[in-house]
Order: C-alpha cells, then structure tokens, then sequence
C-alpha cells in the first residue's frame, strides 16, 4: 500500500477533477503490475496497472488507495467491473470512495463476484495523498495550500516592496515540487502587477505539469489568467482538486480571514529583515484565545539553508 499512495501521490496535480489513485498488483510476493491514474483522470489506475500485469493476474492481490469506481462512464468500464473478470482474487482499498456514484458500491460490487476485501489498510495516508479531491467532494472546493516565504521575524519583503530572494535556491526548488502537484495557483492583484509572476514549474522533467494561473481581484485580468473575485468564488472551480495560494500579503489575509486555508506552508529563511512588509494584515481574530487550537505543526524539514514548516488546519468533520 505504501507504494500506491506513492504511486498516487506523485500523480497529483493531473488527475482532476477524477482523484489520483495509486494502485499495486502482487502475486506470489512480487509486484506484477502498477500505476497511477493518468493524466486527465483515464485510464484509471487499476486499469493501468492490470495492463501492465497482462495475464498474470488470475489469483492476484490488487491494492488500491480509493475504492474502485461503480459507476458507469462513457470514457470507459467501471474498474469494479474489470478487476473480478480479469480474475483478481482479493482487493486491498484504503479508503472507500466518498463520491455517492460509488460510496462503496465498487466494494459491494467487487465481493459480489467473489473478490476477497480488505478495507483501511493504510488510510491515513491515503486521505492525505487525495485530500484534494476528498476536499472537493466532501466539500464543494478544492484543497487550499497557502505558500509564505518568511524571514525569520515574519517578513516578507522589504519597506520598499523588495522580496527576491529570501530563500534560497533549495526552497524554491521544493516550491516549484508543491506547484507541480497543484491544479491551480493564484496570486493577488497587487503581485500579478509588481512581480509579473510566470508561476510556472521550472524543475527538468516536471516543465508539463504547470498549473492553471489566477489572479484574485476584483477588476480585470491579464490573458492566461483566471479570475476569482473572491476567496468564496473557489466553490465555483471547475476541474481543480488542489488550489495554491502563493501571493502577497493581500491573497493570504483574504483566503485565512475567509478561513479557507488548510495548509500552511511556510520557507523560513535564516535572516532577519526588521521594518518590512508582514506576511498577513487582520484575518478577524480579536482574542488571541481564539488563535489557540486551530493549527497542528507537522515536522519540519530543512532545505538548504532554510526551513520549511507545514502547519494543517484543525477542523471539526
């Protein structure tokens, strides 16, 4: 499984709106077929994977990070269909499809014709691999990841506007990695106009995988630029699992006052700016009680010369 949701995770950013699924075929304990699903949501993994394995899969345990999709389409069978009758013994998922065309019909379907299953194995991995398309099913709105590169006492440029670069080139790297996995990026007006930001994935063999550009405001674009009025408009998305934020100040205090943030990550550079620009105004708290308990720190890493922290969004399900 640990391979699927690596599988999975690597193909996100090119699935949406269909979900980026992982999926490993063994048979007598080795590995016989495997995939991703494609980019632009077919093939699906499974039915990647069983190309691979061609025939030598009648026996076989097939492990999945999404339940195998019941419900029918023109683009091809379902995959709940194809596993038993390509003679897939038992079938591992992580989690169970939470979209209500499949909302475990593809298990339901798949123990029907005899198909041993296993659920949950690996589960909280896997709803981290696919949070972006869990988000927009569960939710209506697409995974928002809020990117912030920060001195170490919070700035992000100087008095005069100038920011390029606080962080090093290991950072920006590992940005151009997250922007890879992103449907979509969005700045705010006021760094479209200053930066001309091009937004694109710079990183050899990742050149393909640049998201589609917006610009949060509330007068005209630029050609090749989206554009959303407002932090809520991202309910009206279409095809888009993953949304980054990565700029300025003015798109992050909107999207975090709008609580619609539910990553944070932030470069921190190891140097210290004093007077400068902050990286976020008033977000509509008023009592620092009320800051306490609504983010969980992940481990943070070093990049080079800076480090990178990862704080999640605590909410109530």
């Amino acid at each position: 499984m640990d391979r699927a949701i690596a599988l999975g995770s690597a193909a996100r950013g090119t699935t949406a709106p269909n979900p980026n699924v992982g999926c490993v075929i063994v048979k007598d304990g080795e590995v016989v077929g495997e995939g991703a699903t494609a980019p632009g949501g077919r093939p699906h993994a499974e039915a990647v994977a069983l190309g691979q394995a061609r025939e030598n899969v009648k026996g076989a345990t097939l492990y999945t990070t999404l339940e195998p999709c019941a419900h029918e389409s023109e683009r091809g069978p379902t995959c709940a269909t194809i596993i038993p009758e390509a003679g897939i013994r038992k079938v591992v998922a992580a989690i169970v499809d939470p979209d209500t065309r499949t909302a475990g019909k593809g298990l339901a379907m798949l123990r029907e014709a005899g198909v041993e299953v296993v659920e949950g194995v690996g589960a909280e991995d896997a709803e981290a691999s696919l949070e972006g398309f869990l988000m927009r099913i569960r939710h209506g709105r697409p995974f928002v990841t809020l990117k912030l590169a920060l001195s170490i006492d919070g700035k992000i440029a100087l008095p005069s506007g100038e920011s390029k670069w606080i962080t090093g080139e290991d950072a920006r790297a590992h940005v151009h990695v997250v922007r890879s996995q992103a449907d979509m990026i969005l700045v705010g007006r006021g760094t479209l106009v200053a930066d001309t930001p091009s937004l694109d994935v710079r990183l050899p063999g990742l050149e393909d995988r640049s998201p589609r550009r917006a610009v949060l405001t509330g007068g005209n674009g630029e050609e090749g630029w989206e554009i959303l009025s407002s932090p809520e408009a991202i309910h009206d998305l279409e095809n888009v699992n993953d949304l980054m934020v990565e700029g300025g100040s003015g798109a992050a205090t909107a999207f975090l006052k709008a609580d619609l943030v539910d990553r944070i990550l932030i470069y921190r550079a190891p140097i210290l700016i004093g007077e400068g620009k902050s990286s976020v105004g008033y977000i509509g708290l008023d009592q620092i009680a009320d800051a306490h308990g609504r983010w969980r720190a992940g481990t943070p890493r070093v990049l080079g010369i800076d480090r990178l922290e990862v704080y999640e969004r605590v909410r109530e399900e």
